[in-house]
């Protein structure tokens, strides 16, 4: 069985390390921690590794994150994984900081990544597993929020739910939605 495991983000030196790039972090993480490396590919860097008799394909589209909806259906197409073997890892301002939700479709929420993807695969019926960043930002000032760098402070936060990201992406690719959020959404705390 194969699985996509998209990380949403944007690419180059200006973002990386911003709240917005959580989903890159996420996979590069879950990478590093195989020892494996990305490689560019069409439309994105990719990563792939077995684990348990599962195929996991890592994608960090490199479209920018408002254009992720390509690279999704390019690879779900190429590589014949169904719908229900996606997972989208993407940052969430309405969530504390550091919580981890995992959902089995939705729609965007006005996160812009999620809805270009929802127009390309003209489905809102793929897991999405989203990274709380918090909202302590002035009002109308998301964007500076979401694209800019974290913090000392949260990084101590953040650092232990990456890992647990990645635990979560892994149990996905075994079990499935329905008992991978039973297993991690509960036992959420904020912080």
């Amino acid at each position: 069985m194969k699985c996509l495991i998209a990380g949403l983000g944007n690419i180059g030196p200006d973002y990386a390390g911003t709240r917005h790039n959580i989903g890159f972090m996420v996979l590069d993480h879950l990478a590093a921690s195989r020892g494996l490396s990305f490689e560019p590919a069409r439309y994105g860097d990719k990563a792939v590794f077995r684990h348990k008799g599962r195929i996991f394909h890592l994608l960090k589209p490199s479209t920018f994150m408002n254009r992720s909806g390509r690279p999704v259906l390019y690879w779900l197409n190429k590589e014949k994984i169904p719908l229900e073997n996606l997972l989208v890892v993407t940052d969430d301002v309405a969530l504390p900081l550091g919580l981890l939700r995992m959902r089995p479709k939705g729609g965007s929420g006005g996160h812009n990544g999620l809805t270009d993807i929802i127009d390309h695969l003209q489905s809102q019926a793929f897991a999405r597993l989203r990274f709380g960043i918090g909202s302590d930002y002035p009002a109308g000032f998301q964007s500076q929020y979401v694209l800019g760098k974290w913090t000392g402070e949260e990084l101590e936060v953040i650092e232990p739910k990456i890992e647990m990201a990645g635990e979560m992406v892994i149990s996905f690719g075994l079990q499935g939605v329905a008992q991978t959020m039973n297993q991690y959404n509960r036992r959420q705390n904020p912080g």
